[in-house]
């Protein structure tokens, strides 16, 4: 096996792997998982009391 023959069978390999992720992400079991951490940028910041209290101040 020379340097060419690695080279088609990782390309097939990493192709494979790439529409395994795809159909990992797209699947609708996955939906809700999605759609939460979608919303996580608008959720509300903790209030600043709460935050001083965790680091210790």
């Amino acid at each position: 096996m020379n340097y060419s023959d690695l080279s088609s069978v990782m390309t097939v390999v990493m192709m494979a792997v790439f529409v395994g992720i795809v159909l990992w992400a797209w699947s609708g079991k996955r939906h809700a998982d999605f759609e939460a951490a979608a919303r996580v940028p608008l959720e509300d910041d903790l209030p600043a009391e709460q935050i001083r209290r965790q680091a210790g101040h």
